[in-house]
């Protein structure tokens, strides 16, 4: 697992690194939010702990601009009154933790976080294996609504992530390179490059789970989605 580590305290960061490494974490480092934004979108961590009170973008403005792609996140600060643990909850943080904290406590607290989304990949495992049995896929792509459900639990994406994988969903066995992904979803006038695909697809495999194995890379090229006879639901 790689966690991310936001906090402009480098003795902090250290101690936390130390900690997690014991434990045999991979780790990154940020000093304020905007590299903390920077390093998500580069490394795509599987956990953030991140602190409130950083420069140039506070933990809150962090955790809005990336909320959304569903990492788990830890918010650490010596902040101890209620109603800012509340806004850091509200936000999408997972759980909160208040400095001074003992190290044993954040990693019992991250590990518990693990276990929780191991829980719930098991499950969206199990009900897929059902599912493929049957000759079917449990994954729903809805257009009309803008939602993808995975039995009954719906998936939350960004709305990239829903655009690209409802391109892929529309045309199974279909092969996209990277370059008509990027300009279909992204549109022509865009100025990024091909590794925004790439990144987006492990965000969506991730988000997915079981089912994440539909996307296939094609060595070279681009990806396709695994045709199971599925249309996107009106």
């Amino acid at each position: 697992m790689k966690i991310l580590i936001a906090d402009d305290d480098e003795l902090i960061v250290n101690l936390i690194k130390q900690n997690l490494a014991l434990e045999g974490y991979e780790t990154i480092s940020a000093y304020d939010g905007e590299e903390a934004i920077e390093k998500v979108k580069k490394h795509i961590p599987d956990l953030i702990i991140l602190d409130i009170m950083m420069p140039k973008k506070d933990g809150y403005q962090v955790c809005r601009q990336i909320k959304e792609t569903g990492i788990p996140i830890v918010m650490l600060t010596a902040k101890t009154d209620i109603s800012d643990k509340l806004i850091g909850l509200e936000l999408g943080a997972d759980d909160y933790i208040v400095k001074p904290f003992e190290s044993r406590e954040l990693i019992a607290r991250i590990k518990a976080i693990f276990r929780r989304l191991e829980k719930l990949q098991a499950n969206h495992k199990f009900a897929a294996a059902e599912s493929q049995a049957k000759g079917q896929t449990c994954l729903q792509v809805l257009e009309d609504s803008r939602r993808v459900t995975i039995d009954t639990d719906e998936v939350k994406l960004t709305p990239k992530e829903y655009d690209l994988l409802l391109l892929l969903y529309k045309n199974p066995d279909r092969v996209f390179p990277r370059d008509e992904i990027l300009d279909r979803v992204w549109g022509y006038d865009y100025f990024g490059d091909t590794r925004t695909v790439d990144i987006h697809v492990q965000r969506l495999r991730k988000k997915l789970g079981q089912e994440g194995e539909l996307i296939e890379t094609v060595f070279a090229i681009g990806y396709r989605f695994k045709g199971r006879e599925n249309e996107a639901k009106k």
